[in-house]
């Protein structure tokens, strides 16, 4: 059996974690090629939960990031973990944990108007488990920050000393209960998740597709509550929004606090760019940070691959970094039409939607009627085109960019707190991409 060079490799999980970024995991880097032979690259899986997770999601994203890395029809087989002899063996729990990633903390986590309020709960959580917010159940679309914020808690809650912090994803505490089953070992698995100090899960939403699975996980969560240890939750929906989900389930996740985080907006995915790079000792120009971030608009796992195509990219031509390099990297991001969105689309959806003429948002007039519909045309414009703060001040009138920052945070701000006013950003955010389709 021929080998595969790491850096094959490493080309591989790049170009994977890039195009099929809601597939990353942190484990991914630990798996390592056994060998190539016939057009087959076998990879051994860690343990159970891994081989599961990369045959029933991972195959075909994989074998397309090997064959466009190698340029050879290959493909990846999974070859699982070694089975015990015996069935008579413990349990080993501790094998199966997801480890945490050293970058997941709250140092490094970046806090914008999307996910204040899920940053703040799991800062509270940490100070002071088991006594606020229990359960914390974070909801949101895949690639958002909720892995790293459940991350964050984890290494806070253990730094102050509480050993028994389990962090897992549901998938495994499912294949956990599975192998307990087969093995006559329930005793251990129940004391293994019933004798923790927090107990902290990624994607609960799969929980809803196993019936036993869902009813073990009910007397476990009412054994941590009732003890007051501290419970954090992730999900793809809020609790009643997940299919097939019973009613007692959905009543004890809202027992706490139910919280969601939005998409970015574009100063926050800025900020994220830049503490990205930092993190890869990575020193960007402003206008470069403004590019990736613009161009990139769903979420932080596409941003950070779109900016590691931009340092690899950047290698590539020696470690010049420009934007020159960062539109090279990135021209496959700039084809859609929301990076063609020009401010004077905002600016006819906003006036319709207000009742409002352009000479008054270009004109001096503060009263509310105006002032509003202004402010809401410049969080757009920061939000839908890549305009500078420049560009967008000068069009109201020559407005300075500490104008049209402030206006941009004071939207973002208010819409958190005003619902209706949120759901009018979001109808004329649709409105003006139906238009440019």
């Amino acid at each position: 059996m021929g080998t595969l060079s790491a850096r094959v490799w490493n080309d591989i999980l790049v170009s994977l974690r890039t195009q099929n970024p809601e597939l990353s995991r942190p484990w991914l880097a630990s798996l390592e090629p056994e060998g190539l032979a016939h057009g087959v690259i076998r990879v051994r899986s860690a343990n159970s939960s891994h081989h599961y997770y990369l045959t029933q999601h991972c195959q075909a994203a994989f074998n397309e990031a090997a064959q466009r890395i190698t340029g050879r029809l290959v493909t990846l087989e999974f070859v699982p973990p070694p089975v015990p002899e015996s069935n008579s063996q413990p349990l080993s729990f501790e094998a199966d944990e997801v480890p945490l990633n050293t970058d997941y903390t709250f140092a490094n986590f970046v806090a914008g108007p999307c996910n204040r309020l899920p940053h703040a709960a799991c800062v509270a959580v940490a100070d002071s488990p088991g006594h606020v917010y229990n359960p914390l159940y974070i909801h949101g679309s895949a690639g958002l920050g909720k892995t790293h914020l459940l991350q964050a808690v984890s290494h806070e809650l253990r730094s102050k000393g509480l050993e028994k912090v389990l962090y897992l994803s549901c998938e495994t505490f499912t294949n956990h209960f599975v192998e307990a089953i087969e093995r006559g070992a329930l005793h251990q698995f129940r004391y293994r998740y019933r004798h923790v100090d927090a107990l902290v899960i990624d994607d609960i939403q799969f929980l809803a597709a196993r019936d036993r699975s869902r009813e073990e996980f009910f007397h476990t969560f009412n054994t941590l509550y009732q003890a007051r240890k501290q419970i954090v939750l992730s999900g793809d929906e809020a609790p009643n929004g997940i299919p097939s989900l019973e009613e007692r389930l959905i009543s004890r996740f809202n027992w706490g606090l139910v919280v969601r985080i939005d998409p970015p907006c574009l100063e926050t995915r800025m900020a994220i760019v830049r503490k990205k790079a930092s993190l890869r000792c990575a020193d960007l120009p402003e206008d470069v940070v403004h590019f990736i971030a613009a161009a990139v608009e769903s979420n932080t796992r596409e941003l950070e691959g779109a900016l590691t195509k931009v340092l690899a990219t950047s290698q590539q031509f020696g470690g010049s970094m420009g934007l020159d390099i960062a539109r090279k990297a990135l021209g496959d991001h700039l084809a859609g039409p929301a990076r063609q969105i020009d401010i004077t689309d905002i600016v006819e959806a906003v006036t319709t939607r207000f009742g409002v003429r352009l000479a008054d948002l270009q004109g001096k007039r503060r009263n509310r009627s105006i002032a509003l519909p202004r402010q809401v045309c410049m969080f757009l414009a920061r939000e839908l085109t890549s305009l500078s703060l420049e560009e967008i001040g000068g069009y109201f009138g020559g407005r300075d960019h500490t104008t049209v920052l402030h206006a941009a945070r004071t939207i973002a701000s208010q819409q958190e707190r005003d619902n209706d006013l949120q759901e009018k950003l979001q109808d004329l955010s649709r409105t003006i991409r139906r238009h440019m389709i």
